[in-house]
Parts: C-alpha cells; structure tokens; sequence
C-alpha cells in the first residue's frame, strides 16, 4: 500500500484490510472484487490484484510463509527489488540493499548523482551506492532508518537540512544544491483520449455497473460503460437491448488524468424503463446499490459520477438509494 501513496492516507486502508485479512490465507481465499472494494480509493489497483495473487502463491507453494530468498521472493506478483530488499533485511534481518523513492532521495541528495534516476544508467549507479552503504550488522535498523530519514527530513519540499545527521557530507548541501536532486523526470507532453461513459439508472435507483478486463486500466474493477467519445446513446441502447424511460442528459465533460494519457470523459445519463438488462452472457454486469453496498472494487471515476448522480437524483427529488 505504501507504494506510490503516503502513509497518513494508507493508515486507514491498511487497519480495514488487516481487520478483514488478518492472515495471508484469508488473503488468499477472499474473491479478488473483495479485495479491490477494500483498496477503492487508494489507485494503482495492481497492487491490490498482485498482492492477492501472491498471497495465494505463497499460500500454496510457501506453507503461508513469505520466502526469505531474494529470488523467489521476487518471483511473486507486485515484489520488486526493492521491496523484497526491505522484507529480507527488516523482516528476517538479512543483508539486502532496498532503493525506494526515499532512499533514491537521500542518495541522490548526498553524493549529488545527476540524471533522473529513472533511467536505467543513474538507477544501476544508486543501487550500487545503496548497496556500498549498507551495513552488515542491524540490518531492520538501518533500512527503517533511511526510509524515514527520506519521509521526515530530506524531503521533497521544504527538507530539514540542518537537523538532518548526514548534513555534513552530503554534497548537495555543501554545494547548496539540494533543490536540484534528484533530478525531475524530463517533461513529456501526455496525448489526450476521449470516451463517454453511460450512467444508466433502473427505477429503483440502482446504477448499471461492467466488470472491466482484469488487464489494463482499472482492470478488473467495476464502472459504468465506457465506449468511445462518439458512441451515441442510441448505440449503447441498442448493444444492451433497452429501453429509455426519459432523453438522454449529457454531463460536462471533465478529465482523468493517468500516468501515460489525459482521458476526457463525457457522462451520459440514462433512465430505463425496467431493470432486467438482457445483455451479452459474456459481459459481467451488476446493477449496483449505494444501500446493498455490494463488495465490489470501483474505479475512482466510477465512485466520482455515482455520487454525481446520486447528487442529482435528490435534487431533483428522484428515486434513489
């Protein structure tokens, strides 16, 4: 969870999800919609779908224990170097180097490594140097040590030079440089896409919900159909076999922003006239209600513009959940 997200915005996500998997077999058994609802909120949804196929793995193949092998423990889903560096020296007290993107801070900062180190060269340079400065003796110790001392003092903005112990040999204070490492990820312009999703609502209130492909962009999760930028309503009535009780109402498009691409989306409204959709047997579908509160993992967009209608329905005094 701590991957690419901070820690006072995990802390809640990580008490739910160890309160409802409080082993790694509970992990293993649980269905993976479960453990995508558990992890809505927190993005970068592979994690959550490598962190269960993993738990699995190690359930079948490890006796329910993580591996203390460097090899086999990056052999499971979602466990990079780094982080099986940090298990192998924190959990079992094993001589393991760990690169994170606060020690990658630290580093950078104290011997002044230029390049973006997400370039293959600079990366290979860091974990060289990360190596050499890890120690043989308090391995757990040490590891915590840096990767706090990257989140608390030699931070992104704003870091607490002079109260930081390494202040004195690192060359980026010393050349009052510090703002420049590590160097930013050159600047790419991001293409823009374009799609429009349906929000199709039944007479209850209930929402029309897909089960997206389990890869690629929010794989696996749930969402309102998404189609192309210039699939008609029309269309999308036609493909599900239904009827509308009112017109089509077109939101304002707004924009998601995705590591790669922009994606402007343009939400359509739709209300049906009965709420037993016939569609095709291979498309899992679900019509969702805020009250049943199925345990299903919803896309950030799919929580944004259900309660974007949500919103409208008691506004305009609709029936809703």
């Amino acid at each position: 969870m701590l991957q690419q997200t901070q820690v006072a915005t995990v802390i809640p996500y990580f008490e739910n999800f160890m309160q409802r998997f409080p082993k790694v077999e509970d992990l293993a058994q649980a269905p993976l919609d479960e453990v995508l609802h558990l992890w809505t909120g927190l993005g970068y949804y592979a994690r959550a779908r490598n962190l269960h196929k993993s738990a699995q793995r190690i359930t079948q193949e490890f006796n329910a224990a993580l591996p203390e092998d460097l090899v086999q423990l990056e052999s499971l889903p979602g466990i990079g170097r780094s982080t099986a560096g940090a298990i192998l020296s924190i959990g079992y007290g094993k001589h393991a180097a760990i690169l994170d993107g606060n020690v990658k801070r630290v580093i950078t900062r104290f011997h002044a490594t230029p390049g973006y180190p997400g370039l293959t060269k600079v990366s290979k340079q860091l974990w060289e140097l990360s190596e050499s400065h890890t120690p043989m003796q308090r391995l757990p110790e040490y590891t915590q040590a840096i990767m706090d001392l990257g989140a608390t003092q030699c931070t992104r903005k704003n870091p607490s030079c002079l109260v930081c112990p390494l202040h004195t040999q690192c060359q980026a204070f010393k050349t009052n440089s510090v703002g420049k490492y590590p160097e930013p990820k050159p600047k790419k312009k991001l293409p823009v896409r374009h799609c429009r999703m349906f929000l199709i609502q039944n007479n209850t209130g209930e929402c029309f919900l897909e089960q997206r492909p389990a890869e690629g962009i929010w794989g696996g999760l749930w969402s309102p159909p998404q189609r192309e930028h210039d699939y008609s309503a029309s269309q999308i009535l036609g493909e599900l076999n239904i009827e509308v009780k009112e017109q089509p109402y077109i939101y304002p498009i707004f924009r998601h922003t995705f590591t790669h691409y922009h994606l402007n989306i343009e939400p359509v409204s739709l209300t049906v006239k009965e709420s037993n959709l016939r569609i095709r047997s291979n498309l899992r579908y679900v019509w969702y209600s805020k009250i049943q509160r199925q345990k299903l993992g919803l896309s950030s967009v799919a929580v944004k513009l259900l309660a974007m209608i949500d919103s409208d329905n008691k506004r305009n005094g609709k029936n809703s959940d």
